[in-house]
């Protein structure tokens, strides 16, 4: 059975992992990013009309200055990400499944100014014309080393799922620091975007049908019964 990896950050690697391995996966847990909150200061909700949420980490790191915020209505882009909106007390102006970019597109009316709480890295989003959007960062995630037990396994040959750019490259530069074999190593990644930051050579690389993490099971059962598709 081909190993099955998913280096996201915790909480959501074990979560992954869980709903992986309901599916048959051979799936095993190496998050190689470590999630922290980052020192804030809340600018006056006054000046914004609505948030912008893109990853459950901005709720779960985001503190007290969350707060500041719960009259406004939430755009927030995932189930996941809106049912912790919803918990952390905020009414949702919407949900999006396509991304950031997408939602910025689908706004209510009067919703011309935005607070987007992110993290240190992101996603570049271009505002419609006539509206405005001021970035904060609430949580930075901060890559770690490849552990010795996850090179043993890629050497042998894995199924890695990558979730960010952010990890695409990370991975990808640790798969080369340590010598690993990237056409023995094949990568499921969440988005298209995701898949071009992985870079080329490695076994099979395959993007999920949609961005949500379903998808992307799916797409790694496919790829093991396939044993990893068309080369990379």
């Amino acid at each position: 059975m081909v190993p099955v990896v998913v280096i996201r950050p915790q909480p959501g690697c074990d979560a992954t992992v869980t709903a992986a391995r309901e599916l048959g996966l051979a799936a095993r847990a190496f998050p190689m990013f470590e999630v922290h909150a980052q020192d804030w200061t809340p600018p006056d909700p006054d000046s914004f009309d609505a948030l912008l949420i893109g990853s459950v980490n901005a709720l779960r790191h985001g503190g007290a200055g969350l707060t500041t915020y719960h009259s406004k209505p939430a755009y927030a882009v995932g189930a996941t990400t809106a049912r912790e909106a919803q918990a952390a007390g905020f009414e949702l102006a919407g949900v999006g499944e396509g991304g950031l970019q997408a939602m910025l597109c689908a706004l209510a009316p009067g919703h011309r100014r935005l607070l987007r709480l992110s993290g240190r890295e992101r996603t570049v989003l271009v505002p419609p014309p006539g509206v405005t959007l001021v970035e904060y960062t609430v949580y930075v995630s901060e890559p770690c080393p490849m552990p010795g037990d996850l090179i043993d396994l890629l050497r042998n040959g894995a199924l890695v799922l990558v979730h960010s750019g952010e990890a695409a490259q990370h991975f990808s530069a640790q798969c080369d620091m340590h010598r690993i074999d990237r056409s023995g190593v094949a990568i499921a990644a969440l988005a298209p975007r995701i898949a071009e930051a992985a870079g080329h050579g490695w076994h099979s690389l395959e993007t999920a049908s949609a961005p949500r993490d379903q998808a992307l099971l799916a797409l790694a059962q496919q790829m093991c019964q396939n044993r990893g598709g068309s080369d990379a």
